[in-house]
């Protein structure tokens, strides 16, 4: 059986972050040999109450054809944001309506929220001494609510395990595709993130805020400088070098591409030669000092340590788990 999401719509849902697990969960499909395989995910939505319409923050209600006890059939719950959360949001209490809907998840379930939906999770005990994150405008807000929380107020989402926060809006896409990847690979993810039209991975730890995401046009941006590098991942990258492509000063570079990109070149070619590594991985039979050369990382020992840093396993462990995946999905 696939993979049961289950969404829980609240009044005053925001239509946006609602449709997002089904946009990037309804539309995963296993990769292999063989083409285009089996769903991977089943998604449903459901409500507190019996099926009917719940309210959105638009001029528009929801039809929604689950009850709670859809609830207890998840092996995810993933809970959007919403602007109608009453005590959950001024005191960090649970409503009766609410905690019982909760209390018929599973022991084991995995917990997901976007945005705002973190102070759901928070309130029922679910982040209770864990890091997590929300939307940046009420992390200080979240923080003074649960001060058992770890609250992160700079990242995309934070993964915990079996409990993901997210910030707001386009983070929680983010988050939903980590999670693809995490369950199945980077290919299955950057193939619905490309049929999505978003970019295939912006890792947690981004900044939630960049300064200035799309440069004024006095400014100029390291988007040649980025393309570039790509193109030559396999080969020593200096900073000087990236800088060069723009005519800028390092210093001048380092500062701009923060701005736009919310980390440092030198974490930004870490993430990329990781993602190639991955990709190489799953996609091909080369050794893994081969993956390592074409990812540039020079050595197996450094691809190793990489790769055991962002993903916490090794490069024969990640190749075995996805490939077997693949295989399973066609």
């Amino acid at each position: 059986m696939p993979h049961r999401v289950v969404v829980l719509a609240l009044d005053g849902a925001l239509p946006f972050e609602l449709g997002i697990p089904q946009r990037i969960f309804g539309r995963s499909l296993g990769t292999g040999s063989g083409g285009p395989g089996r769903k991977l995910y089943d998604v449903v939505t459901c409500s507190i109450r019996p099926p009917g319409p719940v309210r959105t923050d638009a001029d528009f209600a929801v039809l929604v054809e689950h009850g709670p006890e859809a609830l207890a059939t998840a092996d995810t719950v993933v809970v959007p944001a919403s602007y109608e959360l009453g005590p959950v949001f001024e005191e960090g209490r649970l409503t009766e309506e609410l905690a019982a809907a909760l209390a018929l998840v599973r022991p084991g379930t995995r917990m997901v929220s976007i945005c705002t939906g973190s102070y759901v999770l928070a309130a029922a005990g679910y982040l209770d001494g864990r890091p997590a994150t929300t939307h940046w405008s009420s992390a200080d807000h979240f923080q003074r609510i649960f001060p058992q929380v770890r609250v992160d107020p700079d990242v995309l989402f934070i993964d915990d395990g079996d409990v993901l926060t997210s910030a707001g809006v386009a983070a929680g896409i983010d988050l939903c595709l980590h999670l693809v990847r995490r369950d199945h690979g980077a290919a299955v993810a950057n193939e619905i993130a490309r049929r999505t039209v978003v970019p295939p991975h912006r890792v947690g730890g981004q900044a939630q805020y960049i300064h200035r995401p799309i440069p004024e046009p006095q400014f100029a941006t390291t988007t040649a400088a980025r393309a570039w590098a790509l193109a030559r991942l396999e080969r020593p990258i200096l900073l000087r070098d990236m800088a060069e492509q723009e005519a800028m000063s390092v210093r001048t570079f380092t500062r701009r591409f923060r701005e736009e990109v919310g980390i440092s070149p030198g974490q930004w070619l870490t993430q990329q030669r990781v993602e190639r590594a991955r990709h190489l991985l799953e996609s091909t039979d080369l050794s893994i000092d081969q993956v390592a050369r074409d990812a540039g990382f020079g050595t197996a020992t450094s691809l190793r340590q990489h790769l055991q840093a962002a993903l916490g396993v090794p490069p024969t462990v990640y190749r075995r788990t996805f490939r077997s995946s693949a295989d399973a999905s066609t």
